[in-house]
Order: structure tokens, then sequence, then C-alpha cells
């Protein structure tokens, strides 16, 4: 039997809920090297990425590593019970307002208390080490998916997701508020989410275990020799995102207000090509229909979250490259010379967009320069830089770079 034939299986059954302690384990490698950092299990109903930690972890060997590798999870009281989350989401508290308010509050819920405890080992690890340093975290998904990468525009999440061969789905992060990667993103460094399939499928087990050991070789945490059956784990992914490695931009999001009685209509999977008014849920007893020739993306079958669906189109390779060579020049300079546009601040990662004088500019304008948008009130928006934050200095020297 050959490499490409083999696939991996897991035959344990996915428990319900997981009793463990914040840090699964840390590896302090016997040389120096990067420091790779593993979250799982931010969201209490997804155990699989806490469960492939568990697995890897016990089979790691300290001679074998370079640099620090930590397993960490998220929410504690949350997994223990199974649920999503218990007072708010913990993947969308991660703004600097929210982290601000941490120290001053009397009274903090469940998933503050979470943050809090998490906020500190975050600024520990990147505090304690020089670098390189890069964070995954993993996730599932409510609905049947191909394992996927989630990333925030910035090209050297670009570069490093391109290693892994699943799709990657980038800009999502324009339409949510607060996510933990997200902030990591904003302080320049590598972070990639894995969503490695639905909730309760063993499979997400699996090809957790095999992402990991693929970020560990990318990363030059371990060798490749060191990993037995390195070429079964990448075929593991390759097998189960069906060969599918495009790049998608998320076009729309169907989101769920407070009050709002949603459902989805029963069978649809994430990447599942869909047509213009297919008919995709039910809201308040009105039908919702696509606007799009597109691919659904996370459509909600489970009782806690916001959002119903996202709606996702390719991008085309020529756009990637344009978006790339744009950012390298730094052409965005010459954009605060147009009307209505300025930095909002010294530091030039952020541009204030009036929406009267510069309505002109689509929104694909300012995703080719690596900027995404958030509305501030009616006439303004805010427009946040990623590449102008990237730590590029950090990962120059990086085999993939």
């Amino acid at each position: 039997m050959t490499f490409k034939e083999m696939t991996l299986t897991c035959s344990e059954p996915m428990p319900k809920s997981i009793k463990v302690n914040r840090i699964i384990k840390k590896i302090q490698g016997s040389v120096e090297g990067p420091t790779v950092v593993f979250f799982a299990g931010i969201h209490g109903n997804e155990a699989a990425g806490v469960n492939a930690l568990i697995e890897v972890f016990e089979h790691l060997k300290t001679e074998d590593v370079k640099g620090t590798i930590y397993g960490i999870k998220g929410n504690l009281k949350a997994l223990e019970t199974g649920q999503r989350y218990i007072d708010e989401d913990l993947n969308r508290v991660w703004t600097k307002n929210r982290l601000k308010d941490l120290d001053s509050k009397k009274h903090l819920n469940i998933e503050e208390q979470e943050q809090k405890d998490l906020f500190a080992i975050l600024n520990d690890i990147i505090s304690t080490n020089l670098g390189p340093i890069y964070f995954i975290d993993f996730h599932t998904t409510s609905s049947q998916t191909l394992p996927f990468i989630t990333i925030n525009d910035a090209l050297i999440n670009r570069k490093f997701g391109k290693l892994f061969p699943v799709p990657i789905v980038l800009g999502i992060e324009e339409y949510l508020e607060g996510p933990l990667l997200s902030y990591i993103n904003e302080l320049g460094y590598v972070s990639l989410g894995f969503e490695s399939g639905q909730h309760d499928d063993v499979e997400a087990i699996t090809n957790s275990i095999s992402f990991i050991y693929l970020t560990l070789v990318f990363t030059n945490s371990i060798a490749i020799d060191k990993v037995i059956g390195f070429p079964i784990h990448y075929n593991q992914l390759k097998t189960k995102s069906k060969d599918l490695i495009d790049i998608f931009e998320v076009v729309y999001l169907h989101r769920i207000k407070n009050g709002d009685v949603f459902a989805m209509e029963k069978g649809f999977e994430s990447f599942q090509s869909i047509k213009k008014h297919t008919f995709l849920a039910v809201s308040n007893n009105k039908p919702i229909a696509s606007k799009y020739n597109a691919k659904l993306f996370m459509p909600l079958y489970q009782t806690k979250g916001n959002e119903g669906f996202f709606i996702i189109k390719r991008i085309k390779p020529f756009f990637l490259k344009l978006s790339s060579l744009l950012r390298k020049i730094k052409a965005d300079n010459l954009l605060i010379l147009l009307p209505g546009i300025s930095w909002e601040n010294k530091d030039k990662h952020t541009l204030r967009v009036n929406l009267k004088t510069a309505r002109f500019f689509a929104k694909s304008f300012f995703h080719l320069l690596g900027y995404r948008n958030k509305q501030i009130d009616a006439s303004h928006i805010r427009l946040n830089n990623r590449e102008r934050a990237a730590k590029q200095i950090m990962y120059k020297d990086e085999m993939w770079f």
C-alpha cells in the first residue's frame, strides 16, 4: 500500500465533555527554535482539538523538539459542560476595549474570567519568547465540512497557510467582532484557525492530529524524519479536503440578531456550491435565499451562535498576485492623497474613510491593499491594515517565507 492509498482513522468516540488543566502541556526543546502555540476548546462544544493535542503530546519527545511548543485550552467551564459558552462567546471578546476593562471590572462573567487567564498566559508567552512565534486555534463546525484554514488577510498568513493541503478562507475578520486570532494578528504574528470537521465526528480529531504534525514540521519545530508517517498525515488532509486548495473570500454573512428565530434548511455543508435564489434558511418565518452564485460556508446547525451562514467566493490567482505586489511596494501610501481618506493616527495602520466623498471606491479595491473595514458610523468606515502590523522581519529567515 502506498502513502497515497493510506488514510488515518480514529475509532475512539468523541467525548461530550473534557476535564483537564488550562495548559495541556508545554515542551521546552533541547535546542533553540520557534515557539508554537496551539489553542483548542475556545468553544466548549468543540473538543476535537483538545483531544488531538493530548494525543500528540503523549508521543512527542523533548529531544526531538526545537524551541517551545504549548498546548492551551480555552474555555474550561464550557468544555466541562460541552457547551459553546456559558455567558458569552469567548471568541468574540478579544477587542482592545474589552481587554482594557478586564482589570477594572468588579464582577467578571465566566468567559471574562477565562479570558483574563488566557490573556495573562498569552502575554507571558510573547514576553518570554523571541520568536518566530506561531499561533494555531482549533475549531469544528456544526455542519459537515471539508477541513479548512481561516486567516486574517496578511501575506505572512497566506504564505504559511499555503503549505497545508486544505482550502483557505480569508476576510472573516471583517464580519466578526473580537475573535482571538484577530487580536493576535493585529500584534503582527502568524496566526491560523483550523476547522477540522463537524463537532462530534471522530474524523475531526484525526484531521487535527495531522494538522499538528504538519505545523510542527513546517515551523521547523520537529524534523520531518522524526514524524512517523508524515506523508500519511499530509495525505489525510489532502484527501479529506478533496484536493481543494483554493483561497476563498467571505462576501456575505447572515447575522442573527437578538430575538430572531432562525432555522437553517437541513442538509447543507460548508463549501457546497449554491446558485442564486437557492432557499437556505428561515428567519422570523421569512424565507432566505442566496443572492450569489457561490459557495455556502459554515451554515449554523446549533442553538448558540450569531452567524447563520456565510457566503464565500474563490479569489482568482491573478488578484492574489496583484495584491501581493501592491502590498510589497506599499501602494497604500498613495491612498491619503485621495479625497475623503486619511490616516486615523500616527502609526499609519488604520485609514479613516468618509463614505460621502470616497463612495466611488469598492471594498475589493481596499482588500487588494490589505485593508479590512469596520463601520464607525453612518458616514465613516475604519480600515485596518494587516501588512503594516505584520512582523515580517521575525519570519524572514523561515523556509516558507
